[in-house]
């Protein structure tokens, strides 16, 4: 991660950028227009209330149809289930030939200094635990 993060510096103090003035009076002219937003004022707590009774109600309405509704059928409308005919599931054997990878070195050097990174924060959270103890 020192690789990246160095990389990333460098990289950083490269980039040129030049902002003409046009558009450096209207990065302004845009931050010092905007205001914070007006609180609005609540609205009344009763319409609030309304809705919820009349939501609620209309929910109980629709789970006693729905209760109705599948209650008063008839036992012979219910259409019989027929006997799955489908053949059992059978997995074929799979015959495993695991091999460990061979990383190319970016790659090792790359998990080299991950580890590296690795040690380094574990030394400096067990020097933070014996401070603390």
């Amino acid at each position: 991660m020192d690789k990246l993060a160095k990389q990333l510096r460098e990289d950083a103090e490269r980039i040129e950028c030049t902002v003409s003035a046009e558009l450096d009076k209207r990065i302004q002219a845009s931050l010092l227009a905007t205001e914070p937003e007006a609180a609005k004022p609540r609205g009344r707590e009763s319409r609030r209330a309304w809705f919820w009774w009349a939501s609620s109600l209309t929910g109980v309405a629709a789970a006693v149809v729905m209760i109705a509704i599948v209650n008063l059928q008839a036992p012979d409308a219910v259409p019989e289930a027929s006997a799955p005919t489908a053949a059992p599931l059978v997995l074929p054997s799979i015959r495993w030939h695991a091999e460990t990878a061979v990383l190319t070195s970016p790659l090792q050097e790359e998990i080299d200094d991950l580890q590296s990174d690795l040690r380094k924060a574990e030394e400096a959270v067990k020097q933070d635990i014996d401070r603390l103890f």
